[in-house]
């Protein structure tokens, strides 16, 4: 490539566009030179190497070109936004990263012949430095010192001995996975005086850069973090410098222990009573071992957001954190001690996982372990100011929140106080909306609410529209998410192409309690009233027309997401004590909420793909652990710090609790089973029939041993009704049938429920569980992969995630290369373009959008039969159409199921197309237009539950 530059181009009297503003505050950023010295950025040059690419391509004569001015000068900025905006801890730039960036740039902004030239001129310097480098290192006798700079400020040579031995046990044990290929790059990113920290950094991420070649540096990624934590907390436990291999581990752990407990204790992040217990029993039952399980975005996320720190630094390491969780549940057991061991060793081996509030709070001096609050807002500014507050209470501690608005009067009603006309319920959401976001879950998550309607009311047209991006922005809410709660009847009107009548709730307050048929009967009354004058707010649209706006602005904005208010009353097993007024915040819960009562509910989700064997289904294993994952939610209850009366009350006199599932594709792909198959539809039967079965069992045995729920008498369950038989009722409401075909022994079942009870109102949901199925290293919940390929983006950063099992098939069949990996970046992760795939494999690795929505909405069908409350179901459409939409969300309804979450299509789905090979890829899946914003806590996927 031509050297020749022209002054106005490399001059500094060059004109580009604003630099970022760390850039312009002179922020001091440093770049690594190839020699190992560091010297600061410089952006001009960034310019000037861009402009001689292409004058290298488009001759001298376009040297003036006021073209290339404008385009180097805007490629300059993307290139630094990039590498400022994954500047991590201050660390210098490589001067390798800076051209890839640039290369990047180029093909971005789609200038390849360029881009060619300056991969080709990259080339050939690389060829010829590699040359003098090879002959510089012939003439050196000894290799540079490298000295460490320590937090004391100490400088010393750097340790090559120990840091081959961490890579070393890194890697031992993992295939496919080359040490020496890690300490290569962490030589590249090596200089004199680098930090202690800026020196393990580089270990984690020279491993991280191989994720996408081979899956199991994932694994490596994570030891390697491992040895950074191991070295903060146990110097910051034992008050002085402590750096241990993972071998050296199992004689450390005890006494670590002992020092993290009286740590934690003085800081006042731990429970003084877990000093109490049997420390030589609980420390002999550590397993350090189970340390080297994780992968990367596990452990990272663990490490970013749950173990324990003391002005920010952690002091919690992965065995002692969830012995905590254990000991923090297991406190007021008789033998406290067999059962925080047995706790744990179901949560540490990843077979069950409790919620994210449960593993933030177990063992803390504040033990708010419930993960769903529900809670209905009354009519009243003392009432909505009450559920405001009580928000922001619930919020505090890592609580997720859904709220009933259907009560609130609408816009024009009767105000009797002031003799005035109400402004409707969306200038209270819009306060709840703003709660939500300045009351951040104790700084660990973004706050996040879903705000309810019944289709009647007579805001649903504006409530429609909360979430749009045009109009009056005091009557938006883009932070709140916001759920229809649809009645059947509406469906039917709809079905029917009849008309819908809208009502002010202050003028028909008992719908708002009603279901089914007595619905049904209520409603034609008051419309009755309407067409005759009688009632002061009503207005009649046609009902398809309500339902396409409905649709429509799902589509647009994502929200408000759909919902059944019937099936989630006709079969809930406390509707003889009240009423199911909404879901929660990732509508999976479904329980009771009045003035009186903020319904709660305790999640956790067993780990499905640690269920099967290669010929099925793991039965007496899945039921061990459902026994003593339903025995640790129960516990839940009785533990939990209550930060408001109405949700102690009606959890100890309800006390449900939500069973849910993780890990479901990957049970898929053990046991060779496409999503889209049959008989993957009869293995979601089947093992949500075994989790059901055996969550009621373990419920009623809880009840012999410690007594029924006190609302027992009178519910589906004192009748022998189970949630398989609840299924005829919606069918009888309906006028139609459902499946209700099983395959484990009920009767038996029925009769031990009636004569023993229920320890628990409700056993049974399915949650998102996007950030406990990370650190255990599965799918999400029920969901299909989104992509075999791809980055997860999430308040740790950016993780390349690899499908670990698709790779392995790759390469049993040869064809696992750097074609294949460049194929699966070009066609986002999707295996159905790449001819050379055979048919079986793009069958069983078929990602979300490969997949035809009605699959999901069979298997949810099959799920619901067992479920007593709800499941968060993802949506996913390829080429969504209005049409589409429709046929969708009726089969939804139709089908029995109780409600959908997101709607997830793929018209704006990409990933960039890295040209790098020793990156992390920045391989960006970008969720479907719309994409989830408040509900994602810190994922693609709402994890507010768990």
């Amino acid at each position: 490539m031509s050297q020749t530059s022209s002054p106005e181009i490399a001059g500094s009297t060059y004109n580009h566009p604003p630099l970022p503003a760390s850039i312009e505050a002179g922020a001091q950023y440093r770049v690594i030179r190839r020699e190992g010295n560091v010297t600061p950025f410089d952006p001009g040059k960034i310019t000037v190497a861009m402009a001689k690419a292409f004058l290298a391509v488009e001759g001298q004569d376009a040297k003036d070109s006021a073209r290339i001015h404008e385009i180097t000068g805007n490629l300059t900025i993307d290139v630094v936004n990039a590498l400022t905006r994954r500047a991590n801890e201050n660390a210098p730039f490589h001067i390798e990263d800076i051209q890839d960036q640039v290369e990047l740039a180029l093909m971005r902004g789609g200038h390849h012949k360029v881009a060619r030239a300056y991969v080709l001129y990259r080339e050939e310097h690389n060829r010829e430095r590699a040359a003098a480098l090879e002959a510089k290192a012939a003439q050196a006798a000894a290799k540079p010192v490298v000295n460490v700079t320590m937090p004391d400020g100490a400088v010393q040579p750097l340790d090559e001995g120990r840091l081959s031995a961490v890579v070393a046990e890194a890697v031992e044990g993992l295939t496919d996975v080359d040490g020496g290929r890690i300490l290569t790059e962490i030589d590249r990113n090596l200089y004199d005086g680098i930090t202690e920290s800026e020196l393990e950094l580089a270990a984690v991420l020279a491993a991280r850069s191989l994720v996408e070649q081979e899956p199991d540096y994932s694994r490596a990624t994570a030891r390697l973090l491992l040895d950074k934590l191991r070295r903060e907390a146990l110097s910051h436990v034992f008050g002085e410098l402590r750096q241990c291999t993972q071998a050296q581990m199992a004689d450390t752990y005890p006494a670590y222990f002992r020092a993290y407990l009286k740590t934690g204790i003085a800081a006042e992040r731990v429970s003084p009573e877990l000093a109490e217990f049997d420390l030589d029993r609980i420390t002999a039952a550590l397993k350090p071992e189970r340390d080297l399980a994780f992968q990367y975005l596990g452990l990272q996320t663990l490490y970013d957001r749950y173990f324990l720190h003391e002005g920010g630094v952690r002091f919690e390491l992965p065995q002692a954190f969830f012995m905590r969780v254990a000991m923090g549940l297991a406190i007021r057991e008789d033998d406290r001690e067999a059962r925080a061991i047995e706790f744990y060793d179901l949560i540490s081996s990843f077979d069950f996982m409790c919620s994210t509030p449960t593993l933030f709070n177990a063992g803390t001096n504040r033990p708010q372990l419930s993960s769903c609050f529900l809670t209905t807002i009354s009519d009243d500014l003392d009432g909505i100011f009450k559920g405001v507050k009580d928000n922001a209470l619930l919020a505090k501690y890592s609580g997720g929140l859904g709220n009933d608005w259907t009560p609130v009067r609408g816009l024009g009603a009767h105000i009797r106080g002031t003799n005035g006309k109400s402004q409707g319920i969306v200038p209270f959401l819009k306060v709840a909306n703003d709660t939500a976001i300045a009351v951040n879950q104790g700084g660990k998550r973004k706050g996040a609410v879903c705000a309810y309607l019944e289709t009647w009311h007579i805001d649903i047209e504006e409530f429609l529209e909360l979430r749009k991006n045009t109009g009056d922005d005091r009557r938006r809410t883009h932070d709140m998410n916001t759920a229809n709660w649809v009645p059947d009847l509406f469906m039917q009107r709809v079905e029917a192409d009849g008309e819908w009548t809208l009502f002010s709730p202050d003028e028909t307050p008992d719908l708002h309690n009603l279901y089914g048929p007595e619905f049904a009967v209520a409603y034609e009354a008051y419309e009755e009233k309407a067409r005759a004058g009688k009632m002061k707010v009503s207005k009649r649209v046609r009902a398809i027309d309500l339902w396409r706006r409905m649709l429509t602005m799902l589509f647009e904005t994502g929200h408000p997401w759909v919902t059944f208010k019937d099936p989630c009353n006709i079969r809930s097993p406390q509707r003889h004590a009240g009423v199911v007024h909404s879901s929660n915040l990732c509508t999976e819960i479904t329980l009771n909420t009045s003035n009186d009562e903020v319904a709660v509910c305790n999640l956790g989700s067993v780990n499905l793909a640690a269920h099967v064997t290669g010929t099925g289904l793991d039965h007496d294993k899945l039921a061990r652990t459902v026994t003593t994952a339903m025995r640790m939610l129960d516990n839940v209850i009785d533990i939990n710090f209550y930060t408001i009366p109405e949700a102690r009350n009606s959890n100890l006199r309800h006390r449900p609790v939500g069973l849910g599932l993780m890990g479901f594709q990957d049970a898929l792909q053990a046991l060779r089973l496409p999503y889209a198959s049959e008989e993957a539809v009869a293995f979601a039967d089947e093992s949500m029939e075994a989790i059901g079965y055996h969550a009621v069992a373990a419920s009623s045995d809880l009840a012999a041993e410690r007594g029924r729920y006190e609302s027992f008498e009178g519910s589906l369950w004192s009748q022998g009704i189970l949630p398989i038989d609840s299924v005829k009722l919606l069918g009888d409401s309906r006028g139609v049938e459902f499946d209700t075909s099983s395959r484990l022994d009920w009767d038996a079942l029925r009769e031990t429920v009636k004569r023993q009870g229920m320890r628990n109102s409700n056993t049974m949901a399915i949650a998102p569980t996007a950030t406990i199925s990370n650190i255990c290293g599965v799918s999400q919940s029920i969901e299909p992969a989104y992509q075999n390929l791809y980055v997860k983006s999430n308040m740790s950063g950016d993780f390349t995630v690899v499908n670990a099992r698709l790779v392995h098939d790759l390469k049993s069949r040869g064809l696992w290369d750097e074609v294949m990996v460049s194929d699966l970046k070009y066609f986002d992760g999707s295996l159905g373009p790449i001819d050379r795939i055979p048919a079986d494999l793009k069958a069983l690795y078929a990602t979300a959008f490969e997949i035809d929505w009605s699959w999901l909405i069979a298997s949810a069908a099959r799920r619901q039969k067992w479920i007593d409350q709800a499941q968060s179901l993802n949506l996913y459409v390829a080429h969504p159409s209005g049409r589409t939409l429709d046929a969708l969300y009726r089969a939804a309804w139709a089908s029995g199921l109780k409600t959908t979450y997101y709607l997830r299509s793929s018209s704006a789905t990409h990933v960039e197309k890295s040209t790098l090979t020793i990156t992390d890829g920045k391989l960006n899946a970008v969720s479907a237009a719309p994409v989830p914003s408040a509900c994602s806590l810190d994922d693609p996927d709402c994890e507010a539950c768990q």
